[in-house]
């Protein structure tokens, strides 16, 4: 069996080398030095393939790089009848739920206030609210959304959720589908994205909705770029709509050196890094999948290319 490995930002050596601890057998292969097209039967990708997965006919198993598939079903013919996976993975949930009390803490703390003011060497106090005086809003309550939700009530935030289905997480106020949206927002001073990018989500975060947050609400979108309408984003900013914006993601990424992002005020921008895939621990998924699917069972975690995740 063999699998071909597709992505330009993982080092495949890594990969290799963890693949080797648990399936010793597994033939690992480096794209584009494909070898005998007929012998791949697992396709480890992140890069968008377009058309090359239907090289393969005997695929039996896409596994992808991330939590996320959008940039792979968006711009990827899938063989009809391969199941997609995607990576639900500790450390990568460990990551967002690090990421996420980070930020929210930075926002909620007024750090970027004090590091201007350190700056200008200006020793100035700000009043800032307890942590149960404020609402933290998580848009998207799957697996990151949930378990980021947990330390920020462990430090005492109230954190309310919003979601295609209401979802039931304890101690968590869920609103759901599009006619709760407002209520939701407007109950939001810290709203943390953290939804699927999908045809219904593209965008979503625009002029209307920033417009329903309360006045001087904080965003911090640990999802995925396509989810924000940028150039309202800078608008909200620009007014004072929005007291700050902490991005991982955006549209373009890397995010070129001439974008207004990086010139819009009260903004923190990290280079896609909140939550990122290990080898070790990402190999060891994958070749449980492996196993599965060797064994005639239904792999874990797939996507439903109608869903978006």
């Amino acid at each position: 069996m063999s699998l071909i490995f597709c992505s330009r930002t993982d080092d495949p050596e890594e990969w290799r080398a963890a693949f080797a601890g648990h399936l010793p057998d597994l033939e690992f292969r480096v794209w584009p030095d494909v070898g005998a097209e007929e012998d791949v039967e697992i396709a480890l990708v992140w890069d968008p393939m377009e058309q090359q997965l239907l090289r393969f006919p005997n695929l039996k198993l896409i596994a992808s790089l991330g939590a996320g598939v959008d940039h792979l079903l968006a711009a990827t013919t899938l063989p009809e009848g391969v199941p997609m996976t995607r990576f639900v993975d500790d450390n990568l949930t460990q990551g967002m739920r690090e990421w996420v009390l980070l930020y929210t803490l930075y926002c909620h703390r007024r750090v970027p206030e004090y590091l201007a003011y350190q700056r200008a060497q200006d020793w100035h106090r700000l009043a800032a609210p307890f942590s149960y005086e404020r609402r933290v809003g998580m848009m998207g309550l799957g697996v990151l959304g949930a378990a980021s939700a947990k330390p920020l009530q462990d430090i005492g935030f109230e954190v309310i959720g919003w979601s295609r289905h209401e979802k039931d997480l304890p101690g968590v106020k869920s609103y759901a589908g599009a006619a709760a949206l407002d209520e939701f927002l407007a109950a939001s001073d810290i709203l943390v994205c953290l939804l699927p990018l999908t045809p219904a989500t593209e965008g979503i975060i625009d002029q209307r909705l920033l417009g329903a947050l309360p006045q001087g609400a904080c965003l911090i979108n640990g999802a995925r770029g396509g989810l924000v309408v940028e150039a309202d984003l800078i608008a909200a900013l620009e007014s004072g709509r929005l007291s700050h914006a902490v991005l991982d993601v955006t549209r373009k990424e890397p995010l070129p050196v001439d974008d207004p992002l990086w010139r819009a005020p009260n903004i923190t921008i990290t280079p896609h890094v909140a939550s990122i895939t290990n080898a070790q621990s990402g190999a060891r998924l994958v070749a449980e999948n492996i196993r599965r699917v060797r064994a005639g069972e239904v792999p874990h975690h797939i996507v439903d290319p109608e869903a978006g995740y």
